[in-house]
């Protein structure tokens, strides 16, 4: 796909923790695994904006008429219960995010005035957000091309959602409060792939503060989409910087889509959408359908809604839209004629409700079956979004899927939600604050790279690698006291890589656990062989290395006791070694490997066996002279 051609414009939101306590009390900022025991439950509504105005995400969220219950945690105080006023902002946060806009060459307000976003999906107790604008207009160079950063701000991170049933919304405060730097890029990023590449270089200057948390969850990137003739939009929340590209070419493609959709529409000279929905109940009485069964034994009924001039559109396409913005309504889904007969619904039942509801053959029609009053609102929830269809693409805010897809959440969010907070005094940026920042600011990225390459003598791929992943310091901290750095920069890429695609917490393990590994390897405690699975389960069981190496039995073994299995190896092998010679060396290799992994270095099994097999064809070739 020809994205440039397309128009495509992405630009990030970036939101990274901050490695300090809370931003409004004095809590520690950590996820915990249970909570206390104590809840509460919430509703609630929207508020107006400074300018006397509602958010439109405000009131889509509202429609949902949620419940929402809250775990407090022993990290959560009055503040995340919005039971006491905020306390002093934290300072050691906005020193930090002072220090990330100085790394993006960003200019420092004079005055940070903490303001509410209005937020109301239940992830913050008081309906809003607490956010302030830190610096403007800074940048970032990637691969040559300057990125731009408009805005750097300070705000809270939302409560942890645990899960939904029926109409209540579970969170856990712990969350709650945790300070983030948010930071806003321009939109001229044009590929797939360079966005992905952007959201990895901001990721590097975030980590090179050693000022913030690390792990999946502890940054996320709002991508916002667009492509000639769609709009913009919003996919908030990916958290695997890697999926980055997925996300934004599967949005491309849904954009494309609707696109198509609209053209088509056109062609077919449809201008807007009837609104009349009939009740075809009767045509159900009889029904195989589980669905629609189940439905009508709890009184419920079915409707059926014409939309002239949509055959063909609705599945993959339009139909996923639809159900999307029914589901606000509280209905499980819907079912439309594209994908009917189906789902225990007859050709012949499709087919009275077509003549019920008069359509043709480029027409097609959306049924629902549920409650009255929930079956009608969910039409009407419909409703504008079918007519958006006419025009392209709607802009909205979408939820990320795991398969790189998304799924509809609300409209775009505006500027109608901003209003000031009145308990946080505003907070003055001295010239002594940001001179005092500057002295100390950290290495960059870039210089980094350059340095682990040439003092270490690394691949600059795997330096950059390194700095990427933000395992750099803990790779210099090893390299220097061991020395070993290839090893240590194999284990800290591709051994932690793999275990991570395996499930296991690699980066859990305490930089002074791995500093032990190295140096029970040094001492010669086991061979590099057995690196990877002792680190595995110091990953598997939160162990010290010592304590893996004895749980897995890979104390180094002796010349002696090498040589004893390499020889019982070639006794059980007389056969192979007969008919190929010194070509079973190879086969001979892997059988005793598999044997003493992790008590041998590899290298030493190699001359051992290299050394008994020689000893042991000469000695079979002596014993065959003397049968003659």
């Amino acid at each position: 796909m020809d994205y440039r051609a397309l128009g495509l414009k992405v630009g990030l939101e970036i939101h990274q923790q901050l490695a300090t306590h809370k931003l409004f009390c004095e809590d520690v900022s950590a996820l915990v695994d249970t909570a206390d025991g104590q809840r509460f439950r919430r509703r609630l509504r929207p508020t107006q904006s400074e300018l006397g105005e509602v958010d439109a995400a405000a009131l889509e969220e509202a429609k949902r008429r949620l419940t929402f219950v809250y775990e407090a945690t022993p990290n959560s105080c009055l503040v995340e219960a919005d039971e006491e006023p905020p306390h002093p902002p934290n300072p050691a946060a906005l020193d930090i995010a002072l220090e990330i806009a100085l790394l993006l060459n960003a200019r420092p307000v004079s005055e940070v005035d903490f303001m509410r976003k209005i937020v109301i999906d239940g992830s913050n107790t008081s309906g809003f957000q607490r956010s302030a604008l830190v610096a403007l207009d800074g940048w970032l160079e990637t691969n040559g091309k300057r990125i731009g950063v408009p805005t750097i701000l300070l705000e809270e991170d939302a409560a942890r959602k645990l899960g939904e049933a029926g109409d209540e919304v579970v969170y856990r405060l712990d969350r709650l409060g945790i300070p983030l730097v948010e930071l806003a890029t321009t939109p001229n990023i044009e590929t797939p792939d360079e966005a992905r590449d952007v959201a990895l270089t901001f990721g590097s200057l975030l980590r090179a503060t050693r000022k913030v948390k690390r792990g999946i969850g502890t940054i996320r990137e709002d991508l916002n989409v667009s492509i000639e003739g769609g709009a913009r939009i919003e996919i908030k929340g990916v958290q695997e910087l890697r999926m980055i590209a997925t996300f934004v070419e599967r949005e491309v493609e849904r954009q494309v889509m609707l696109l198509a959709a609209a053209a088509e529409l056109k062609k077919r000279n449809i201008r807007s959408v009837p609104t009349d929905v009939r009740d075809v109940t009767a045509v159900f009485r009889k029904t195989e359908s589980k669905v629609v069964r189940t439905a009508l034994k709890k009184g419920g009924v079915v409707l059926g809604w014409a939309l002239p001039g949509f055959a063909g559109l609705l599945k993959g396409k339009l139909g996923p839209e639809l159900a999307a913005h029914a589901r606000i309504a509280g209905v499980a889904g819907i079912f439309h004629s594209d994908e009917l007969p189906g789902y225990g619904i007859t050709q012949s039942e499709l087919d009275s409700v077509r003549n019920e509801l008069a359509l043709g053959a480029s027409d097609a029609c959306v049924v629902v079956a549920e409650e009255e009053t929930k079956a009608r609102r969910a039409i009407d929830e419909m409703g504008p979004r079918t007519t958006a269809a006419l025009h392209g693409v709607p802009p909205e805010t979408r939820e990320p899927r795991p398969d790189g897809t998304t799924a509809y959440a609300r409209p775009l969010p505006g500027k109608a939600r901003m209003y000031p907070e009145t308990d946080v005094p505003p907070i003055r940026v001295t010239a002594e604050r940001l001179r005092r920042i500057r002295e100390h600011l950290p290495e960059k990225p870039d210089d980094t790279i350059a340095r682990l390459a040439r003092e270490y003598r690394i691949h600059e791929q795997q330096a950059r690698q390194l700095v990427q992943e933000g395992s750099d310091a803990a790779f210099e901290a090893i390299a220097r006291e061991f020395g070993e750095a290839k090893l240590v920069a194999t284990v800290l890429l591709y051994t932690f890589g793999e275990l991570r695609r395996e499930g296991f917490d690699v980066d859990g393990i305490p930089v002074d656990h791995l500093r032990e590994l190295f140096s029970l390897l040094k001492a010669g405690r086991f061979a590099k062989e057995a690196v990877p699975e002792i680190v595995r389960e110091m990953a598997r069981t939160r162990s010290r290395a010592s304590e893996a190496t004895g749980t897995l039995g890979v104390t180094r073994m002796s010349r002696q006791d090498l040589e004893s299995i390499v020889d019982e190896a070639l006794r059980v092998s007389e056969d192979l070694i007969s008919s190929r010679g010194n070509a079973a060396e190879k086969a001979l290799m892997g059988q005793v490997m598999e044997r003493v992994r992790g008590r041998a270095d590899g290298k030493l099994v190699s001359e051992v066996l290299h050394e008994r097999l020689e000893a042991f064809g000469k000695q079979t070739a002596k014993g065959k002279k003397k049968k003659r």
